[in-house]
């Protein structure tokens, strides 16, 4: 556990790829400036945050620790009542999610990666009720089966749907085929409802050799996800190997093809098809090679920035930036490129209407996006 905190009200400034600490910073974007504030600092590895009632944010860290953080930059210490984590490569306590009646019951979601027998581990999710700032209760609602070796491509994005089910995604563990077998989680979206059971209307129920809770699969690791405010569908922006970072509208029942097709190729060099040689696969509406590493993703509605309602925003963490898209329908219209300078693992809207990400550092932040005055 972390025992000691850092909070400011100064913010960062980007230099040469580099960040340092400044009042303020500036930064021109095509509809305006906007200026990046710090909200509070000393944070290892953050990579999920959510925003109570009250305005504060819940927020975790990679190696275990869920923290509140106050609008004034306060960092709480280590709330108790959390799950152990497989606290390895990309691995650890990663989302964090409210449930939609939180006012009655005080749920908190937590995803994470799972320890298992033999030093393996998978993606595992699980509630608890936040009272006086401690979670009891806590109870692992699902498992990702089945758990193997490695640190990679735990994907763990936790997504309410209108209609009130829990999308996570989930990452293929970096094993390549078991993305394409439905009687595995690996490389797949699971549709659950609020208490862990299976939705009857999911697309592989009752299918013969396949996960009743699997939504989509032939999917490699997907860390960014947002449901669309006026479709009600669930996007993703999913992580490719070298090249091909994937934006893709989810449907019931579709296989993204991966690793039989991608638009990059293997780390080694190898070519891999892309995807239109294979119809039948579902396939992206964008795509980016060099990759941006989409880590975090919010539809912006607030009123802050009303040129911007309706844009996905997604974090970036190799291109080190917040990437905005306008899409028309579930068509790609344009990209803009918004330079952070520090690798963004995750992105929320605030209840004030602007936009908050967290750095992925081992002394990571909380950066509050507004428009400048």
């Amino acid at each position: 556990m972390n025992m000691f905190r850092f909070s400011s009200a100064l913010a960062f400034a980007v230099t040469a790829g580099s960040v340092a600490l400044a009042q303020v910073q500036t930064v021109n974007t095509a509809t305006g400036a906007i200026k990046v504030e710090n909200v509070a600092g000393g944070l290892e590895h953050p990579w999920g945050m959510a925003f109570l009632p009250d305005g504060r944010m819940l927020v975790t860290e990679l190696p275990g620790d869920l923290v509140i953080v106050s609008p004034d930059g306060t960092v709480s210490p280590p709330i108790q009542g959390t799950p152990e984590v497989f606290a390895q490569g990309q691995g650890g306590l990663m989302d964090v999610a409210l449930d939609p009646d939180f006012a009655e019951n005080q749920r908190v979601y937590l995803s994470f990666a799972q320890p298992g027998d033999g030093n393996t581990a998978g993606t595992a999710l699980g509630h608890g009720r936040l009272v006086d700032d401690r979670i009891e209760d806590f109870e692992v609602i699902f498992e990702q089966e089945p758990k193997v070796d490695g640190g990679n491509h735990f994907g763990n994005r936790i997504i309410f749907s209108p209609q009130g089910q829990i999308y996570l995604a989930l990452g293929e563990r970096f094993k390549f085929e078991p993305a394409q077998d439905l009687s595995s989680h690996l490389g797949t979206i699971v549709r659950l409802n609020q208490d862990g059971s299976i939705p009857q209307d999911n697309p592989f129920v009752g299918q013969e050799n396949a996960k009743d809770a699997i939504w989509s699969y032939g999917h490699r690791n997907i860390e960014a996800a947002a449901i669309h405010p006026d479709t009600g569908d669930l996007w993703v922006a999913e992580m490719g190997p070298m090249g091909g970072d994937e934006l893709n509208p989810i449907m019931s029942g579709a296989n993204y093809g991966w690793p039989v097709v991608s638009w990059g190729q293997h780390y080694s060099g190898e070519p891999i098809p892309d995807p239109p040689s294979q119809p039948d696969f579902a396939d992206a509406v964008h795509h980016w090679t060099p990759v941006i590493s989409p880590s975090g993703m919010i539809f912006y509605d607030g009123s802050l920035f009303p040129e911007w309602q309706g844009d996905a925003f997604i974090g970036g963490l190799s291109s080190r930036e917040l990437v905005r898209v306008e899409l028309d329908s579930a068509e790609f219209v344009s990209e803009e490129r918004i330079p952070l300078g520090a690798r963004i693992r995750e992105v929320e809207q605030g209840p004030d209407g602007a936009i908050y990400v967290l750095t992925d550092q081992s002394d990571g932040n909380v950066w509050r996006i507004s428009p400048l005055e």
